[in-house]
């Protein structure tokens, strides 16, 4: 019975992970903001974001995050304690989605060398409750990486490359329904970026998703905003 069991656990398994088409491009496409509140040392910081499994329409995340920022005098680092709700969706023609909440802390250091290269480090710490299992909580450092092509600083009408890379690990392994890699997912990213405004810039790019599951590569398009109140 138990040979059984397993069988049938690995086929349905492997069925899931055969829905993820890794041949087809996927899209993100994603809003960032940040506001800063004059004469203090809070602020607020989030993202949307609406990621699918093709180019528009098969639903793998809509993903909705807000957190309230505060910045030491003086300092690099950048804190935020925040809230997300994410609903995630199943590839293909199944409507079925998954809810999850999560609680994050994380900090944002800023770094300048070569005169034109700038950094970000992104230290992120989650804690989980995903639908139908139990809570978890995860690990996540992500390098950013924008080199000014036509300017020394990212001031209006400039163009910038842009890179990061992001490692996810796992805490909690045991999702109450199976166990987990401790490795969650990797993304690798590069693109192209233009200042607008001194408060908005314009990125595209593509992105590739390793998972112990699957390979994927996306589209991004997405809209950041520094804004000042």
């Amino acid at each position: 019975m138990k040979h059984i069991l397993l069988t049938v656990s690995l086929v349905l398994s492997s069925c899931t992970y055969a829905q993820v088409e890794e041949s087809k491009l996927g899209s993100w496409y994603m809003y960032f903001y940040n506001v800063n509140l004059e004469n203090s040392n809070f602020g607020i910081q989030g993202d949307f974001q609406y990621r699918n499994w093709n180019t528009i329409g098969d639903l793998e995340q809509l993903l909705l995050r807000s957190g309230v920022t505060y910045r030491p005098d003086d300092s690099p680092v950048l804190f935020t304690l925040g809230f997300a709700n994410i609903t995630t969706g199943t590839p293909g023609e199944s409507t079925s989605t998954v809810n999850e909440n999560r609680i994050y802390q994380e900090a944002l250091i800023n770094q300048k060398i070569l005169r034109r290269v700038h950094l970000v480090h992104r230290f992120r710490y989650e804690q989980r409750w995903v639908e139908d299992q139990e809570f978890r909580t995860r690990l996540r450092y992500n390098l950013f990486v924008n080199v000014a092509l036509n300017a020394k600083e990212l001031v209006p009408k400039t163009l910038y490359a842009a890179f990061y890379n992001e490692l996810f690990i796992n805490g909690e392994r045991n999702t109450g329904n199976s166990d987990v890699e401790l490795f969650d997912r990797n993304r690798t990213y590069f693109g192209l970026g233009y200042v607008l405004t001194k408060s908005t810039r314009l990125q595209l790019g593509w992105m590739r998703q390793e998972t112990e599951a699957w390979t994927k590569n996306q589209l991004q398009f997405s809209l950041h905003q520094n804004l000042n109140f």
